[in-house]
């Protein structure tokens, strides 16, 4: 036997689908969304609660595509004493757990926010992942409808502080019973046969009629080949679902002409008008709020995914147009969503508690942002790096990196072997605003010099002569030594672009 036949085989490096590797700018881009988020949710009087990554499958339950293993859309394990635990797949079901334990102790009601990694055994796609980060704020126990419009207007803000505009993004707001009026005035009673159709119809803006109509049929089958069984609905509660989402689907009306517009749908039921009552409280307490039309709008076809979902529910749209990395169109639709959720804490206690939330789907956020060219700018920008020439030298460079750090600098020292044009190109693809150089004759000059690596960038884009840029050395200064701080913090005040 050959010694490269006796080695042991190499595993390919490799991710698993849906579980992304994030850095530098994604990764700092999803913390600032979550401090932005944060501080909006604490400033409306919310207080911030973690908890932990699994939760026994029992707790979590079967909200998610159902089938009989535990790990049907989450990943789950037993524990030693045979407990099947999964990691949680939304912050919601872990608040409705923990409000079940200590209930009594809580304020009543319970305002609490949570931000973190979940997971969700599912197919992933643009922008989709397996895992991701969730920032999420809820009320429990509270009924009101202004409940419900709070977390609305607040998500509202949450949007703005994430830096998009009026314009870039939508809150559409509907109630789940509005459909299970529907379902029970055309005699499905079936659980499982309602969340399918509800599935099926949460995909209208995507799939548009005729993939909805197939889905609430006998099924679909999708571009990669995939097959999504139907909920198989008699074709009169077809034609009336059809009818439903073709006359409320006219934009532009006010939220108020909405509800006008599905009334005179009819066929609703009982069920489907106390729904409409809800809404209208709700419109009321966002006019009361003065959140503008535009901003969120009443739309009859958004139900949501998840089962748990009692009645109000609200989605968040990007409206800005986004590309992939080979720069074709490609839409993100939702950003957020959430709703009211009267029933999940009951799993536990036996009795109905009301709530109502909102979650950020920030991994989503961050990539969109991205796909839309609006990346965080300051995301970008790297330490300031200070060049390494000589070994005897070493205490000016660790001078210097030190008062760039006692002021407030982000700076490194850098500490590979490699010579002044590699270590620039190093400082280039950190994202520093500039490099120092202390080499011997500015250390016995007692000056410093400091290259303006943004104001570079910024010239390099516009100059089409090579060897005038060069001979111009754009942004680079020599000046005294004491100067330092002063001098790079001023570079990094000025304005900048992503890069």
């Amino acid at each position: 036997m050959t010694a490269d036949a006796a080695a042991p085989a190499r595993p390919e490096a490799r991710n698993p689908r849906g579980f992304a590797d994030r850095r530098g700018r994604d990764l700092t881009t999803e913390r600032r969304l979550v401090a932005r988020v944060s501080e909006v949710y604490e400033r409306w009087g919310f207080e911030p609660l973690e908890t932990g990554a699994f939760e026994y499958a029992d707790a979590l339950g079967k909200f998610l595509p159902d089938a009989d293993r535990p790990n049907a859309g989450v990943f789950a394990l037993q524990d030693d004493d045979e407990q099947w635990m999964a990691l949680r797949y939304d912050l919601t079901a872990p608040l409705a757990r923990f409000a079940a334990q200590g209930w009594e102790t809580l304020p009543k009601p319970f305002r609490r926010y949570a931000y973190g990694p979940v997971w969700r055994n599912e197919k992933p796609g643009p922008g989709r992942f397996r895992e991701f980060v969730q920032c999420d704020a809820d009320t429990v126990g509270s009924d009101r409808p202004e409940a419900d419009a709070e977390i609305i207007a607040m998500a509202c803000e949450g949007l703005r502080a994430a830096g998009l505009g009026p314009d870039q993004a939508v809150l559409r707001v509907s109630n789940r019973k509005l459909f299970d009026g529907l379902f029970q005035a055309g005699g499905i009673e079936d659980a499982g046969q309602r969340l399918t159709a509800l599935r099926a119809i949460d995909k209208f803006d995507r799939l548009g009629w005729d993939g909805v109509a197939a889905l609430l049929g006998e099924g679909r089958l999708d571009e990669s080949g995939d097959y999504t069984k139907g909920a198989r609905l008699p074709s009169g509660v077809v034609a009336t679902i059809e009818g439903f989402l073709s006359s409320v689907a006219t934009q532009g009306l006010s939220r108020a002409d909405t509800l006008d517009a599905v009334a005179r749908v009819g066929g609703l039921g009982a069920i489907g008008e106390a729904a409409l009552t809800e809404l209208a409280a709700i419109d009321a307490a966002l006019g009361a709020m003065k959140v503008s039309q535009d901003a969120v709008r009443f739309d009859p076809t958004i139900v949501r995914g998840l089962e748990y979902y009692t009645g109000a529910v609200f989605e968040a749209e990007l409206l800005l147009d986004t590309v992939d990395d080979k720069g074709r169109a490609v839409r993100f639709g939702s950003i957020g969503g959430g709703g009211r959720y009267d029933d999940l804490v009951a799993r536990f206690t036996g009795e109905r508690l009301p709530a109502t939330g909102f979650s950020f789907g920030v991994s989503r956020l961050a990539s969109a942002l991205r796909a839309a060219g609006r990346g965080d700018a300051d995301a970008v920008r790297g330490p300031v790096v200070v060049i390494v020439f000589s070994d005897a030298d070493m205490q000016h460079y660790l001078d210097a990196v030190s008062e760039l750090r006692n002021a407030g600098i982000a700076a490194e020292l850098y500490l590979g072997r490699a010579g002044m044009k590699a270590q620039m190109k190093y400082a280039d693809r950190r994202g520093a605003p500039a490099a120092v150089i202390l080499g011997g004759d500015e250390i016995a000059a007692g000056q410093v010099t400091v290259k303006d690596l943004d104001a570079g960038r910024a010239l390099a884009a516009g100059v089409s002569d090579n060897e005038a840029w060069k001979s111009e050395r754009p942004g680079q200064r020599i000046v005294p030594r004491s100067d330092l701080v002063a001098v790079v913090a001023g570079i990094i005040a000025q304005p900048r672009t992503a890069a």
